[in-house]
C-alpha cells in the first residue's frame, strides 16, 4: 500500500480556519451597536438593546393609554348612572291622595247635630243627656228626648256616609296601586324607587286614614244611642218619681153632714 504524506496536512488546515473565522466573529458579536455597510455608501447603525428598551416602552404607553380610555368610559358610565338616580319618577298620585283625603274629611265636616268636637260634646252632655235628661217640666223632657232620639239617627246615618265614602275610595286606591306598582318595576334608579315607594306608603297611609274615619263614625253612632238610653232611663226614673208624688199626704178635717 503506498502511503501519502498529504493526507494528514488537510484537518489541520480545516482546524486552523475555523479558529481563525471564530477570532474574526468574537468581536463583532460582542459589541453593542454594529454597522452594516451598503454599497451605496449608506451607514445604518443597529442597537438590539435600544429597540427593545424602545418596544417595551411603547408597549407601556400603549398599556396607559388603554387604561386612561377604561378610566374615562367608567366616569362616563357613572355619570349615566348618576343621572339615571337622580331622574324624577313621571307618575304622581298626590293629587288623587289628597282628593280623597279631602272627601272622607268633608263627610266628618258634614256630621249632623252633635260633630266631633270635644267642646260641642261636653257641652250637650251637660245640657241634655245625664241627669240634665231628667230636668225640667214634662214638656220639656219630652222635647228632649225627642232630640237625642234625632241625634243618634243622624250619628248613624253619618256613619253610613262615612263607610260608603270609605269603599267609593276602594277603587281609586286600586288604581293608583296598581300603577304605582307599574311605575317602582320600571323605575331606572334609585330615586324613582324611593318616590315610588313613598307614595304607595302615602297611599297605605289614606286608606288607614279611611278606616279611621269609618270606625270614629261607627264608634260616634254607637256612643250617641248608649248615652240616649242611658239619659231615657234616667227620664223614666224621674217621670215615675213624679208619679208617684201625692204630695204632703192626707191631713184630717172636721166633717160635716147635710143638716148640721
Amino acid at each position: 500500500m503506498t502511503h501519502n504524506p498529504e493526507r494528514p496536512a488537510r484537518p489541520r488546515k480545516l482546524a486552523a480556519a475555523l479558529m481563525a473565522s471564530a477570532l474574526v466573529l468574537t468581536p463583532v458579536l460582542s459589541t453593542p451597536a454594529q454597522a452594516f455597510l451598503f454599497g451605496g455608501g449608506g451607514r445604518i447603525v443597529y442597537d438590539p438593546r435600544n429597540h427593545a428598551e424602545n418596544i417595551l416602552s411603547a408597549a407601556r404607553a400603549l398599556e396607559q393609554i388603554n387604561n386612561q380610555i377604561a378610566q374615562i368610559q367608567n366616569q362616563a358610565q357613572m355619570l349615566m348612572n348618576d343621572a339615571l338616580n337622580l331622574a324624577n319618577l313621571p307618575h304622581s298620585s298626590l293629587a288623587e291622595l289628597q282628593g280623597a283625603i279631602g272627601e272622607t274629611q268633608r263627610l266628618l265636616a258634614d256630621a249632623q247635630s252633635l260633630a266631633f268636637d270635644v267642646a260641642t260634646i261636653e257641652q250637650a252632655f251637660a245640657q241634655d243627656y245625664g241627669t240634665a235628661a231628667a230636668q225640667g217640666d214634662f214638656d220639656a223632657m219630652i222635647a228632649g228626648a225627642r232630640e237625642r232620639w234625632e241625634t243618634s239617627v243622624a250619628g248613624f246615618e253619618d256613619a253610613l256616609r262615612v263607610q260608603a265614602g270609605v269603599v267609593g275610595n276602594i277603587d281609586g286606591a286600586r288604581t293608583q296601586m296598581n300603577a304605582l306598582i307599574s311605575e317602582s318595576q320600571g323605575a331606572v334608579g334609585t330615586l324613582q324607587v324611593a318616590q315610588a315607594g313613598n307614595q304607595l306608603l302615602a297611599l297605605q297611609s289614606t286608606q288607614i286614614a279611611d278606616l279611621t274615619a269609618a270606625i270614629a263614625a261607627q264608634n260616634r253612632a254607637e256612643a250617641l244611642e248608649a248615652a240616649r238610653i242611658a239619659s231615657a232611663e234616667a227620664q223614666g226614673r224621674e217621670n215615675l218619681t213624679r208619679f208617684l208624688d201625692y204630695g204632703g199626704g192626707y191631713t184630717p178635717g172636721t166633717v160635716r153632714f147635710f143638716g148640721e
